[in-house]
């Protein structure tokens, strides 16, 4: 399994906003977990699952993209799509991939 892990603040006076708006559309996902950190409040984390590497790149890529129906937060993060982290991770015993 690979993950493609989003992290970024929101800020305050966007939380209920935030929440709100992601609480739809997890509604009918299932491969996408949202987090909030328990000693940062407002420091959230999406894991989003994939069996590929491929696939979890693709997410990645689809993440980033203003086409995303998760771009929209943008507005709502701490400095903006500057301070959007995004990254894919592999097992960390699988094989490295060439590229």
């Amino acid at each position: 399994m690979y993950i493609c892990f989003a992290e970024y603040r929101i800020k305050d006076e966007h939380r209920k906003q935030y929440l709100d708006y992601t609480q739809a559309l997890l509604k009918d996902e299932e491969r996408i977990q949202l987090y909030e950190g328990t000693d940062q409040p407002n420091l959230f984390v999406e894991v989003w699952t994939a069996s590929t590497a491929e696939l979890a790149e693709q997410m990645k890529e689809e993440r980033c993209s203003e086409r995303s129906s998760w771009y929209r937060i943008v507005g709502w993060v701490e400095g903006g799509a500057g301070k959007l982290h995004v990254w894919t991770f592999k097992p960390a015993h699988a094989p490295l991939i060439a590229g």
